[in-house]
């Protein structure tokens, strides 16, 4: 990733929201999840790929569940 740091608590707190959505079997949970505890760059930027390839419906939902 370039020089933007992921925030750890964040991730969790997706993590939890795409775990509700997803399943917490899905791989962009686990990814997440994952990415979380590691706080490894290259974790996030998997964490990250994987998100993105979500459908737009489940990405947009977890967001939401971000900002309550």
């Amino acid at each position: 990733m370039d020089d933007t740091k992921i925030d750890p608590a964040a991730m969790e707190r997706l993590a939890k929201a795409l775990s509700f959505i997803c399943g917490p079997g899905n791989a962009t949970t686990v990814a997440m999840k994952k990415a979380a505890e590691s706080g490894s760059d290259q974790d996030a930027k998997r964490a990250r790929t994987l998100f993105l390839k979500l459908k737009q419906g489940d990405r947009r939902a977890a967001m939401t569940m971000l900002s309550d």
